[in-house]
């Protein structure tokens, strides 16, 4: 399984401090060392050296993206044997979103290993969520090939780790903090949060927006993100926070 295509790969440069980050962080050491640098090569480095010997993470991505939700739905089954479909689709959903894969690249300080054009990084792009989760995966993929299904499950199985964890404890998905904070006003009877964007800046691809969200027409939280969506979800993140806290009455403030 391990070489394959990749047999006739030529990269130029060192592969030393790869290596040595693969073997600390990730607990392995590539036989094809060229299948670990094409999984830590952005597309943008390829757009602005063209003549570059080597290939971006997407096919890898690709093969990854598969094995990782094969992994984490076998893992699934024989860990929950009493979850109807509908519940494990939850919690699949939540364990191989963007967001929770991009968490794992950020603790494996994934994003200085990666080599990406000087545009992309000058845009953020070593702590961009997408970059990020897709660079994890092109890893899976890479140790897939390289070592096999057996070491890519164990290396999968490694980084979900605390996410298995704290599904195992709660028994369920845990709920988004948009859906957590809906939940919450409807129990108290008070009509449903709404969001509203107050400012929006920077240059198309790379916009940045602050939402915030009102509960009876008071603001009770204010977030700020590359996405709207994240942006909201940030927003009901610090909503619920301050609803944690009781508000002073009139009478306690004076």
């Amino acid at each position: 399984m391990a070489g394959g295509r990749h047999s006739c790969s030529v990269v130029t440069g060192s592969n030393l401090s790869e290596i040595e980050w693969a073997a600390e962080r990730l607990g392995l050491s590539f036989d094809s060392p060229a299948l670990l640098v094409e999984a830590l090569t952005h597309p943008s480095f390829l757009n602005e050296n063209p003549d570059a010997s080597r290939t971006s993470y997407q096919r890898l991505e690709f093969l990854g993206d598969a094995v990782l939700g094969y992994v984490t739905a076998s893992e699934l089954f024989c860990r929950f044997a009493a979850l109807p479909e509908g519940e494990l689709t939850k919690l699949r959903a939540h364990l191989v979103q963007e967001r929770s894969i991009a968490s794992i690249g950020e603790s494996l300080e994934l994003g200085a290993q990666l080599s990406m054009g000087r545009g992309e990084e000058a845009n953020g792009g070593r702590h961009r969520s997408s970059n990020l989760a897709a660079a994890v995966e092109a890893l899976i993929g890479a140790t897939y090939l390289d070592k096999g299904p057996h070491t890519a499950r164990s290396l999968i199985l490694k980084l979900l780790a605390p996410e298995f964890q704290q599904v195992e404890q709660r028994g369920h998905a845990p709920l988004d903090p948009k859906s957590h904070l809906q939940e919450v006003i409807q129990a108290r009877h008070e009509p449903l949060p709404q969001y509203r964007v107050v400012d929006e800046y920077g240059p198309d691809h790379q916009r940045t927006f602050t939402v915030e969200v009102l509960l009876e027409d008071r603001v009770a939280g204010v977030g700020v993100a590359g996405r709207k969506v994240d942006a909201e979800r940030k927003a009901a993140e610090e909503a619920l926070l301050s609803l944690a806290t009781p508000i002073p009455s009139d009478r306690e403030q004076g």
